[in-house]
């Protein structure tokens, strides 16, 4: 199949491409990598990539900017950055996506432990978490062609831990090699609207 990668670069999306690359076939994509430029917070961009693109089997995404700070000190503004980049960038692709898809293709969204798991600093986050995984339900049910949704929500990634370990005490990291698993199962399996939690 061929599938596109949105946020390749990244470190989940590193392990995806790995993951996936061994069975489909990778169009890897990001706002300044890979070998398509979007950026998914400007639906026009996400429109012109599958017009490149042409027909795939699948999307997944594992871009899109959060907040992260303490709430006494938050803007209106800081809050719409995970609004506007992590949910809404997200729901672009998934709006786009449904009529590039091939029949029975799949969309896969990114959300987060922090979904389930309130952390510090993490208001913008736990929201826009949360709204991704109702926008997944909701979406599943009117999708047609058999195309499917689903929405994998990770704790914080073992190769991150330098960076973000100090928000997540006490949680127990995982590989991207093994967060990578809830993707394939995400792309190769027959579920819909189903949230895949990797602790």
């Amino acid at each position: 199949m061929k599938i596109i990668v949105i946020g390749a670069a990244g470190t989940i999306g590193k392990a995806i491409v790995e993951r996936l690359g061994q069975r489909h076939d990778i169009v890897t994509a990001g706002r300044g990598s890979g070998g398509q430029q979007v950026a998914i917070d400007d639906y026009a961009s996400v429109q012109a990539l599958f017009a490149r693109t042409g027909p795939v089997d699948g999307v997944v995404v594992a871009a899109g900017g959060l907040h992260l700070g303490p709430f006494a000190e938050m803007t209106p503004e800081q809050f719409r950055i995970g609004l506007d980049s992590k949910l809404m960038g997200q729901v672009h692709v998934a709006l786009a996506a449904q009529h590039a898809l091939n029949d029975g293709g799949s969309i896969t969204l990114t959300s987060g432990i922090d979904a389930y798991h309130a952390i510090r600093h993490g208001a913008n986050a736990m929201a826009v978490n949360l709204g991704l995984e109702g926008f997944v339900a909701g979406a599943a049910l009117d999708l047609k062609r058999g195309v499917r949704i689903n929405l994998v929500a990770p704790t914080v990634l073992t190769e991150s831990v330098p960076l973000y370990g100090h928000l997540f005490p006490g949680f127990e990291s995982a590989d991207g090699k093994r967060v990578a698993l809830a993707y394939q199962r995400s792309v190769d399996g027959p579920e819909t609207g189903k949230v895949y939690r990797v602790y």
